[in-house]
């Protein structure tokens, strides 16, 4: 069989040890196994190198993708479609494996209704927004960096007897504001999915005050409803004339050496990918649920939402106090 490997839209940590796991798995069945540089622009454009154990040595560690991604507008298109269908044709491409989040998985499927091949998607987003699989590629780690830069702010909040707000991505899901938020003790945490009442936050920071708290951390997905941490820090300050810091963790979430859970999430989940193609499955996502590997529609990855824990969202609620 001859299978193509991409990664696609942002990067996370841990696409480079998935990107191992399925060639060296698929080697070991004596596949050709090309590698797709820069995402679905690559197809369009014919960037492909063949790729053989050796030369995934030495990648585990890293973080970002080896093969780079990039956000391609002309995949949009009906024509991209119809080139990358051609560059697979091409090439003799049976399989296709697009390692990525919810944007590449619409853009996977599109090309599933062009081009007859099989495709399984990875779950690579440090967002951990995709319905089928209890972590996503990167969200370990990136939590991991948000901690660590958490616990620092928090050393400069206590000195200075500040509050600050620190402002995590998460567009349209809170699992890196809650998870970061809850790891590094922080005293609130907003998120897309509720409601943010900055009234009743004012309120319980006052409390805290009155309680001897001289400062405090507060989280903000980068999705709320309220606005960014520079908007809500304005909006905190008209109720109660206090200064808040702000700090945008940005991409430094994205980048970094991947933890051990994401290798070994993301060496499982590559090697499966190979596995579900061997079967003849196509169209699906690997995924991880309750410790058992399972696919899931790739339709079915974005057009399901996927909640935050409610026993994490009630804990956070009792440990804020």
């Amino acid at each position: 069989m001859r299978i193509a490997i991409l990664t696609s839209g942002g990067d996370a940590p841990g696409m480079n040890a998935s990107i191992r796991s399925s060639v060296r798995v698929a080697k070991s069945l004596n596949w050709t196994v090309f590698g797709v540089r820069r995402g679905y622009r690559g197809l369009i454009y014919g960037e492909l190198d063949e790729m053989g154990s050796r030369s995934v040595s030495n990648i585990i560690q890293r973080g970002g993708t080896i093969l780079r991604a990039s956000r391609c507008k002309e995949f949009e298109t009906e024509e991209g479609l119809l080139q990358a269908k051609r560059t697979l044709e091409a090439y003799g491409i049976q399989g296709l494996i697009v390692i990525g989040g919810d944007g590449s998985f619409r853009g996977a499927v599109a090309l599933s209704k062009v081009w007859e091949g099989q495709i399984v998607g990875v779950p690579g987003t440090i967002d951990n927004d995709l319905w089928g699989t209890d972590y996503t590629i990167g969200f370990d780690t990136a939590i991991n960096t948000a901690v660590e830069a958490i616990d620092k702010i928090r050393d400069t909040a206590e000195a200075q007897e500040r509050y600050f707000l620190v402002e995590v991505m998460g567009r349209e899901a809170g699992f890196i504001a809650l998870e970061a938020g809850l790891s590094g003790g922080a005293e609130e945490v907003m998120v897309p999915e509720i409601h943010t009442d900055l009234p009743e936050i004012h309120k319980r920071l006052m409390q805290g005050k009155q309680r001897g708290k001289t400062s405090s951390i507060l989280i903000v997905a980068e999705g709320n409803q309220e606005g960014n941490a520079f908007e809500i820090a304005n909006k905190l300050k008209t109720l109660c004339g206090s200064d808040y810091r702000v700090v945008v963790l940005g991409h430094i979430q994205r980048g970094g050496s991947p933890t051990a859970r994401d290798r070994i999430l993301a060496t499982k989940l590559g090697a499966y990918a190979v596995d579900v193609l061997a079967e003849g499955k196509a169209t699906v996502m690997v995924g991880e649920v309750k410790n058992e590997l399972i696919t899931t529609p790739l339709e079915q990855t974005w057009s399901m939402k996927k909640p935050l824990d409610p026993y994490l969202l009630r804990l956070n609620m009792v440990l804020e106090t």
